[in-house]
């Protein structure tokens, strides 16, 4: 059996690039969109309030620290009590929390926190982001490198709001 030969010489086969590029940049996609990025958040130790009246057998032996804010008409802090104490408000009010609640406990890692509980009581009409910070300002605190947690107390609960919402009709 003879082949045939054209005149012609062989060609070269060479592959598409277009279709090659498609599909890494598909890949790309696919991967950079099933990567989940997961940061830090706090480790809160949260117990909400208990509808129950009853006793429990577990008794603190601390007495709580509690922590009221109070709220304006307009859903902004007012002020922060810790106990009788009125901290006030403004920009720093949260970092004089964190002092506060330091002077508490002694020193951070302290084996007697282990018990201790915060609870926040606050107005029912506060913006949820007081409460988050007076959240991380009871539990502790950044070290200076700002990477690592320095834990005051992890107990935190919290009180029913106070007020609600108007019932006018």
């Amino acid at each position: 059996m003879k082949l045939r030969s054209s005149g012609r010489e062989a060609e070269k086969i060479e592959p598409q690039m277009a279709p090659m590029i498609d599909v890494v940049f598909q890949l790309l996609i696919f991967f950079m969109l099933t990567l989940n990025i997961v940061e830090p958040e706090g480790d809160f130790n949260v117990n909400m309030p208990i509808t129950d009246d009853s006793p429990s057998d577990d008794m603190p032996q601390f007495p709580d620290i509690k922590v009221r804010l109070v709220a304006n008409e307009d859903g902004s802090l007012n002020t922060i009590r810790l106990g009788q104490v009125n901290l006030g408000n403004g920009p720093n009010v949260f970092a004089g929390l964190n002092n506060e609640i330091l002077k508490i406990i002694g020193r951070p890692g302290n084996p007697i926190t282990k018990d201790m509980e915060v609870e926040i009581e606050a107005d029912y009409n506060l913006h949820f982001e007081y409460t988050l910070k007076a959240v991380s300002a009871c539990t502790g605190r950044l070290d200076s490198s700002g990477k690592h947690i320095i834990r005051y107390i992890e107990k935190i609960k919290f009180a029913p709001p106070v007020g609600g919402p108007s019932t006018e009709g």
